[in-house]
């Protein structure tokens, strides 16, 4: 299980079937101590999983009161522990940061981490965090206009500037921003709705979604490439296998056929996947896994 594919790299049509297929580990950061999330995240690198990532929620969507690790100091820390191992947002809600704030974020852990960030971000979908911390949760047509917004304005600073540009969400004048990432981190948009899938496929790097919604969207998202005439084989297509609350990785088929299980994916139109997993038997389940491949 190889580092994440970079972009401009071959997409499934045109890849070896057997290619190595990228799996980036969703690591729970709810109820953890960050100790143990940097202790699997060492243990996943060791195992050779492409990387992981984290959530960026603040609140848990069960008990408000259990601690929640946030995404991009953690991911910072881990960065700093690992050589190897892929770093992802899974995914970055636009309405928690200023984008001029998280482009500075971004570049400045992609330069910090030798270029393993890959940037997942979306239109969020937590409202009670949202009352919990004052921050503005407009509905969805909004959202999905402030991450179209939002992407220009990443890619417009990641040029180190001066980037001025009028927006009805984020004007900027004069801005400069450095250190300029080399390369701009990969961006793959979240999406689950035809509305975001073809955002995606305009503005993204790439698009991930969940595993029962990746049939049904993917025709869209090709044909939205196709219309905006960009290529296929610059994009990341990631399939997401998320836990629902109580469930583990026991019996999934990740756990035990790794390598048949990336194949039907990467045969059903995927690029990689990322796996959640909610507990350190989990990690053990995919750990053992890697080790059979």
């Amino acid at each position: 299980m190889s580092q994440p594919d970079r972009r401009g790299e071959p997409g499934p049509d045109a890849a070896d079937a057997a290619a190595p297929f990228p799996v980036v580990v969703n690591l729970r950061s709810i109820g953890v101590p960050f100790a143990r999330w940097c202790e699997q995240a060492l243990r996943l690198e060791a195992a050779g999983y492409a990387g992981v990532a984290a959530w960026d929620h603040f609140v848990s969507r069960g008990r408000r009161s259990d601690p929640v690790l946030e995404a991009w100091t953690t991911l910072a820390v881990v960065g700093g522990a690992t050589t190897r191992l892929g770093l992802m947002t899974f995914v970055a809600n636009v309405m928690n940061r200023h984008p001029a704030v998280l482009a500075r974020m971004a570049a400045t852990l992609q330069e910090a981490t030798g270029g393993r960030l890959t940037l997942g971000i979306g239109i969020g979908g937590h409202p009670a965090e949202h009352r919990a911390y004052g921050i503005p949760f407009p509905e969805v047509p909004e959202r999905v206009a402030r991450l179209e917004e939002a992407v220009a304005v990443l890619r417009a600073l990641w040029t180190g500037g001066p980037v001025t540009r009028p927006s009805p969400f984020y004007p900027l004048v004069e801005a400069h921003a450095f250190p300029v990432p080399d390369p701009p981190p990969p961006l793959v948009v979240g999406a689950q709705s035809p509305a975001g899938v073809a955002l995606a496929a305009r503005v993204g790097d790439g698009w991930t979604t969940p595993a029962p919604d990746l049939a049904a969207l993917l025709p869209a998202y090709l044909e939205t490439l196709a219309g905006a005439g960009r290529d296929r084989a610059a994009q990341r297509v990631l399939v997401a296998f998320d836990l629902p609350k109580g469930a583990t990785l026991a019996g999934s088929p990740w756990a035990e056929d790794p390598a048949g299980e990336a194949g039907r994916w990467r045969a059903a139109g995927a690029d990689g996947a990322v796996i959640g997993a909610g507990s350190a038997a989990d990690v053990d389940l995919l750990i053992e896994a890697a080790s059979r491949r």
